[in-house]
């Protein structure tokens, strides 16, 4: 499918999240096949001939009764899971890409988690909100998944309320993910993988050990990557404030191999454990996000 959606920073521009998750996926949607699995379920889907064979329970009597001729009531299957979104939120989400008036990592993955919510949600599936982070007011971000009306609206204001301050939890918290977790469950976890200890690797161990599904996207700028930074510049660390400075063009090579490396070390971690793993950059529309969380969450 070769759908390229709006630009990052054209949906910086929509201060309406829930607006900004119906555009997105509508867009995306558009001309995408779906086969919906179909049989005796809760919600009616069409009708079709019957055939020798067929459950002689879903029969339509009244469609016998007006057109002589026997119908087989069919509806889609109930499929709904429960779909978390795990954020981090810790300061160099910050990060921007393109300068002070860019797309940050973090506005980026609520883009990101607004539209695969709005998709899980129009799925039937229930969804659920979870921050990491160390500062008190982040750590109270703890939405249980529900598929309900009323509860979309309390993730969409959570959502739209994340700020990145402090630090990556030290603490694993896998456990607290999962209470009241239900039997089918898929976990998005959203993140910049800066980690000072592997606190991040801890964290996603536990959840694999739950032998969830897990779906992991992992947020770059294209300046990171590529380091498209001229002159002398000085860099500042989002979490500790420390300073360094640099010269861009004697520090590029180097350093543009130390990052291939260090994501050819992530992707080999992420294939042990058996995670769906996925690299963003914050210039790339979300289309290759949202093929990667529909065809994992038809799998279920």
């Amino acid at each position: 499918m070769k759908n390229r959606l709006i630009d990052p920073r054209t949906l910086a521009s929509l201060q309406n999240l829930p607006l900004l998750a119906k555009t997105v996926v509508d867009g995306f949607m558009t001309g995408y096949h779906q086969s919906l699995r179909r049989g005796a379920g809760m919600e009616f889907s069409q009708y079709k001939s019957y055939q020798p064979g067929d459950d002689l329970r879903q029969l339509d009597w009244k469609m016998f009764a007006r057109s002589d001729r026997y119908y087989i009531r069919e509806a889609e299957v109930d499929t709904g899971i429960a779909v978390r979104f795990v954020v981090d939120a810790s300061a160099s989400m910050g990060h921007r890409e393109g300068g002070s008036d860019g797309v940050s990592k973090l506005a980026y993955a609520r883009f990101l988690v607004a539209a695969l919510a709005y998709l899980a949600h129009t799925q039937g599936d229930a969804v659920g909100l979870f921050v990491l982070t160390d500062e008190p007011e982040g750590r109270l971000v703890n939405l249980t998944p529900r598929h309900d009306a009323l509860h979309l609206q309390r993730f969409w204001h959570q959502l739209e309320r994340l700020r990145p301050a402090g630090r990556f939890p030290e603490q694993a918290v896998s456990g607290k993910l999962f209470a009241g977790k239900r039997q089918k469950e898929l976990t998005v976890f959203v993140s910049d993988w800066y980690e000072r200890e592997r606190e991040i690797s801890a964290l996603l161990g536990g959840l694999n050990a739950r032998k969830n599904e897990i779906l992991c996207f992992h947020l770059m700028g294209r300046n990171e990557t590529d380091f498209t930074y001229q002159g002398s510049l000085t860099f500042e660390d989002l979490e500790t404030g420390q300073t360094v400075q640099v010269e861009a063009t004697r520090l590029r090579e180097g350093y543009q191999e130390k990052v291939r490396a260090f994501l050819r070390t992530t992707r080999e971690e992420m294939r042990k454990k058996q995670l769906v793993y996925q690299l963003l950059t914050l210039d790339q529309p979300l289309d290759a996000a949202l093929r990667l969380f529909l065809t994992n969450r038809l799998r279920l």
